[in-house]
């Protein structure tokens, strides 16, 4: 997908779409949606959906790029270098717990990031899903290295294996609740932020290094 080109979109098409798209997806499943579907929906014709998307895959992940940009407006997009040092762990756990109950209101969410991981699972469709990890991970360089500056932040590692061992840490956590949401109580909900957040803190904490 060329985001230059989709900008070229009109507002009102684009709309259209995906929202066509995501009633499609949220309806049939991944592997049961029809792009045929999607486009009768949303009135575009075949040829300029492959204008704008590869396929399926590239239209599916650009839908999520879309929902995860509406959803951090919705908790408050937290920039890194706002934080101080008394603020760093706590302003986390705090945007953590408005996701988590943004989640529980919408658990459509769930589904969809179920089916995200399973297309990120797959050798031959999965390579649109590494744009949403990117740009997660110009985010996590950028927590990581305000950290360091405010000394709260181990340095005696490099920081692209902090940054490594992060992202795989935030994937493991992620796919982790969307298998385990429904199984989860509320006392479990209301523990995570701090207990998640922990994880990340004993990993990434310049504390850990004078233990």
């Amino acid at each position: 997908m060329s985001p230059r080109r989709l900008d070229k979109l009109d507002d009102e098409r684009k709309k259209r779409l995906f929202e066509s798209a995501a009633e499609e997806f949220a309806d049939k499943g991944y592997d049961g949606a029809s792009l045929n579907r999607i486009l009768k929906q949303s009135g575009m014709g075949k040829s300029s959906l492959y204008y704008y998307f590869d396929d399926k895959a590239d239209l599916f992940t650009t839908l999520i790029e879309r929902l995860v940009g509406v959803f951090f407006k919705q908790i408050g997009i937290l920039e890194p270098e706002t934080l101080t040092a008394d603020t760093y762990w706590s302003e986390l756990e705090a945007r953590y717990r408005k996701a988590l109950t943004l989640i529980d209101a919408n658990r459509w969410l769930v589904k969809f990031g179920s089916m995200f991981y399973g297309l990120r699972a797959s050798p031959k469709g999965g390579s649109p899903t590494g744009r949403v990890f990117e740009t997660a991970r110009k985010w996590v360089k950028r927590f990581i290295a305000q950290g360091q500056a405010l000394g709260v932040v181990r340095t005696d590692l490099p920081q692209s294996l902090l940054i490594d061992s992060t992202m795989g840490l935030l994937e493991a956590v992620d796919r982790w609740l969307v298998v385990h949401w429904e199984e989860l109580d509320e006392d479990e909900r209301d523990k995570m932020p701090t207990l998640h957040v922990g994880l990340f803190r004993n990993l990434l904490s310049q504390e850990t290094t004078r233990n």
